[in-house]
């Protein structure tokens, strides 16, 4: 698993396909501070309360973009975000490289079970 970047380094790039199928680079929000978070799989419980959370406080940060990052393909990713109403950007990052890049992707282990993940 690769080194998550430490404050103040570069944000890895990325060029991912967002819930729309419309293909979105990190540039894409130049001049934005952006908020990317990772979760492992969309419309289940503890992902769907971090991105409802998160939807909540959108219009208090300003012009601060929301990224959500998942394996997940778009298609899916669609249907998450109308079911929630989320109202911003979910990418699918289905062979995880962008995942990898942030140090977020590795070996996890959930009562006792070892796997690869967010």
């Amino acid at each position: 698993m690769a080194e998550a970047p430490a404050a103040g380094d570069r944000a890895p790039a990325f060029h991912l396909a967002d819930q729309d199928g419309t293909k979105v680079r990190l540039s894409s929000f130049k001049g934005r501070k952006v908020l990317v978070y990772f979760y492992p799989k969309a419309d289940t419980p503890g992902c769907t309360t971090q991105s409802c959370e998160l939807s909540a406080i959108k219009d208090d940060i300003g012009d601060t973009a929301i990224v959500g990052i998942s394996p997940d393909a778009p298609e899916k990713l669609k249907k998450f975000d109308e079911k929630y109403s989320l109202g911003f950007t979910l990418l699918s990052d289905v062979d995880h490289a962008v995942a990898e890049a942030y140090g977020v992707w590795g070996e996890k282990v959930n009562y006792g079970r070892k796997y690869m993940g967010i």
